[in-house]
């Protein structure tokens, strides 16, 4: 009765919402925040379900997994007496401004951590594990029942720890053996004549003070972190979770989401933010600086250096906040904030971490470059035939900034796509994989870049009403033959665009054997508007949050469905991420698959592709391929570990197949390099690289001469990784990583097959000098 009341009267509740709330309140309500939460879920999401028992017993569910995602803090006796109180009773509070519930179980969840924490120590000061037994663990728990009682919960983190202890152990001995095998090498290695100066060695205490640290003290860090992270968790963090565990329980994709957490989806949104200018991470609880942005306000000022570390934060001339033991987004909000305002850091320097400074930034916008689209142009080697001129366009997401619109991935992509169609390409790659999706409008814009005006994506709302969406560019930018590179983290967005393509028989789809499949589409609507509160504070209304809810499924012009099913490529390739457990399917409460009738659109290309032979050929070179063998064997080994969902307790076990793997892996390695020096002697691929800030340069830019710092616009901390990431291309023959490699061989063949392969080559346009001390790739 509760619920039809709250559908029918909002407005009671509303009147009793004001009487009750106290005058002059500091804080939100946050009562009321997930009162009006749940109505417009009710009254905005596509399913427009009713907030009730069943929904009720889900959100249950689903905030308990996301407390305790392995089922090892909570036992079955805890989660029948939390079920019999709540799993239909939820709804109700919610509806009537109550969320003790949420706090109450939050509680229970801390209590349970401290116990938990309380028996590790116990239990790593007063036993001995010797890693001889025949035992095993399960690795992924997420779906295992929960521990009957307490007894069954101890032997439970008997194991647990034991396993954790083990994974301690092991990474120690590999570390031993790992620089073993480095000083064996550098000792086999000839030296030279006239030896450099030593390099004045780096100090990293922190690191120091990590490796001095025994297994069983690491180990206990990390359970002791985890309860200080819950410690720092107010009531706008715990009604944060409880209301996401709500969202989720109408479909994976609707979310609510904090004041922060929309800053955050904003930034994503637009690549670019007010603040410093500069990339933190966590070092030993403290805040490093792990990259500046060059040319942004910290870099300006001057002061603040790569590895300094962050100790406490003001804002303008008010008292520090010590920051030590916080959580980074906490850190990342006090440093950000409005245009033209004071931060001051209370910093470690990196070099003398003794003498402690203050430095006072002024707070601007700063752009980031790093997802930004970009491109590049390839020409093919003499060794592949007929030379090629191909332009690769790589985009991570549909970005754009929907208040001003002064940000716009077609606006972007356009000025790359200009440029290679300037350099004369014989063909088009756009490379969507990882790209998660982002703004439908520039989805739609997007696609009128490669074909005429026409339909895009048709869409359904909660009543069954259908509308379309077109493109309305008169002729399409570019008309000449194109390639879309999508994988399983292709979503949304890239499935809009990658679909229409597909139905227009535009570009020919080339990757994993299916898309993310999500093919719903969702706004943000903020909480505060729909408050009804004359007294509340605008303050107060933001921080109500925001919830991105589904409110229609999206359509391909044929009249399929990419929900669930996804894009299925034309041509696909061997990847690993087709035995990973993502994707719409994995996700729990997906809307279902449907289809609607198709429209009318004209297909680009009448004639069919050369599919039958396109595939024969591929099939051909990957079943020859020791790359994609390679992936094959390592996505059949993975896939039976998944199955298996099993680890061994026993140290000899373990280290017997990690030193399978490491060997395995090294062998791959050395017949990887082996193919590299026997294609030493041929000409690699030539590849020029186009960003935003140089597309319009008159000569082009050798890849070689490509930083890191010029592709993401920031200065990064060294570490031991840089080389491998940034010279991947170079461990491949002829320059390209494998699926790089056979979209090239891909759009050879398309080209021949449809009578446009060139009979002669067109030289680039002249590239940049090389500087006078060309700096090496990082």
């Amino acid at each position: 009765m509760l619920r039809r009341l709250t559908r029918l009267v909002p407005a009671l509740f509303v009147a009793l919402s004001l009487s009750l709330a106290p005058a002059g309140r500091a804080d939100t309500n946050f009562g009321q925040v997930a009162m009006y939460v749940a109505y417009m879920l009710q009254s905005q999401h596509y399913s427009h379900r009713d907030v009730d028992d069943e929904l009720s017993a889900k959100l249950l569910e689903n905030y308990l997994n996301l407390l305790d995602f392995r089922h090892v803090f909570f036992t079955q006796q805890d989660v029948d007496r939390l079920r019999e109180q709540y799993k239909t009773t939820l709804d109700d509070a919610i509806l009537m401004r109550n969320i003790s519930p949420a706090i109450e179980i939050y509680d229970i969840y801390k209590q349970r951590v401290e116990e938990r924490l309380a028996f590790t120590r116990k239990v790593l000061a007063d036993e001995t594990f010797t890693f001889d037994s025949k035992r095993s663990i399960e690795l992924k728990r997420d779906k295992a029942p929960y521990p009957k009682d307490k007894a069954d919960q101890d032997q439970l983190w008997r194991n647990l720890i034991e396993e954790n202890l083990l994974q301690e152990k092991l990474t120690d001995i590999n570390k031993q053996e790992e620089a073993k095998r480095k000083a064996a090498k550098a000792a086999a290695k000839p030296q030279p004549k006239s030896p450099a100066p030593a390099k004045k060695p780096e100090v990293k205490v922190a690191e120091k003070k990590k490796d001095e640290e025994t297994p069983q003290q690491r180990v206990l860090r990390d359970y002791e972190r985890l309860l200080e992270s819950i410690n720092e968790n107010d009531q706008e963090d715990i009604v944060d979770f409880f209301l996401s565990s709500l969202s989720v329980a109408y479909d994976p994709h609707t979310e609510y989401m904090s004041q922060a957490e929309t800053d955050s989806f904003n930034i994503s949104m637009k690549h670019k933010l007010v603040g410093i200018g500069a990339l933190l991470g966590l070092e030993d609880d403290v805040a490093q600086i792990q990259g500046i942005v060059v040319g942004g306000p910290a870099d300006k000022q001057g002061e603040l250096r790569l590895n300094d570390k962050i100790l406490a934060v003001a804002q303008g001339e008010a008292d520090f906040v010590d920051t030590k033991f916080m959580k980074l987004n906490k850190i990342v909000e006090m440093i950000r904030g409005d245009e033209g305002s004071t931060v001051r850091l209370r910093i470690a320097p990196a070099d003398d971490p003794d003498n402690l400074r203050v430095i006072s930034i002024v707070r601007a916008q700063v752009e980031l470059k790093e997802k930004l689209a970009n491109a590049e142009l390839l020409v093919t080697p003499p060794s592949q035939g007929p030379q090629l001129k191909l332009g690769w366009i790589n985009l991570s997401s549909f970005y754009a900034d929907m208040e001003a619109g002064t940000v716009s991935t077609t606006d972007d992509v356009q000025r790359l796509l200009k440029r290679l169609i300037q350099e004369k390409i014989d063909g088009l790659v756009l490379d969507l994989r990882g790209n998660g999706g982002g703004s439908l409008e520039e989805a739609i814009r997007l696609t009128g870049l490669f074909v005429p005006a026409g339909p895009v994506v048709q869409a359904k709302d909660w009543q069954g009403r259908i509308s379309m969406r077109e493109c309305e560019t008169p002729d399409a930018l570019y008309s000449g033959p194109m390639i879309v590179l999508t994988d399983k983290t292709s979503a949304s967005a890239s499935e809009i665009l990658a679909a229409a393509l597909q139905d227009y028989r535009r570009a020919l789809i080339v990757g994993d054997k299916s898309t993310f499949g999500k093919g719903t589409v969702q706004t943000i609507l903020p909480v505060g508007r729909y408050m009804r509160n004359p007294t509340l504070r605008d303050e107060d209304r933001d921080r109500a949050g925001n919830l991105k809810v589904t409110i229609q499924k999206f359509y391909r012009i044929a009249g399929g469905s990419t929900q669930l099913k996804g894009v299925e490529p034309d041509l696909v390739l061997p990847s690993i991420r087709d035995v990973l457990d993502i994707g719409e399917a994995s996700a729990d409460n997906p809307l279902p698959y449907d289809t609607i009738p198709a429209v009318p659109y004209k297909l680009v290309n009448p004639q069919p592709w050369p599919l039958a032979e396109l595939n024969r050929r591929l099939g051909a070179r990957i079943g020859a391929d020791p790359e994609f063998k390679t992936i094959r064997e390592e996505s059949k080994r993975l896939q039976d570990r998944i199955e298996r969902n099993r680890v061994s307790l026993n140290l000899a076990e373990r280290q017997s197949e990690n030193d399978e793997t490491r060997i395995r892996r090294e062998r791959q390695e050395q017949d990887r390099e082996a193919r590299v020096k026997a294609a030493a002697g041929k000409e690699a691929f030539k590849a020029y690289r186009l960003t935003l800030d140089n597309v319009d340069k008159p000569e082009l830019m050798p890849e070689s001469d490509f930083t890191r710092e010029k592709s993401t616009g920031m200065r990064m901390a060294k570490n031991n990784e840089d080389d491998e990431a940034e010279g991947a291309a170079e461990k491949f023959p002829l320059g390209l990583e494998p699926v790089k490699a056979e979209a090239v061989h891909i759009m050879r063949d398309l080209l021949e097959l449809t009578g446009k392969l060139p009979a002669t080559a067109n030289a680039p346009t002249k590239p940049a000098a090389a500087p006078a001390n060309p700096r090496a790739t990082r």
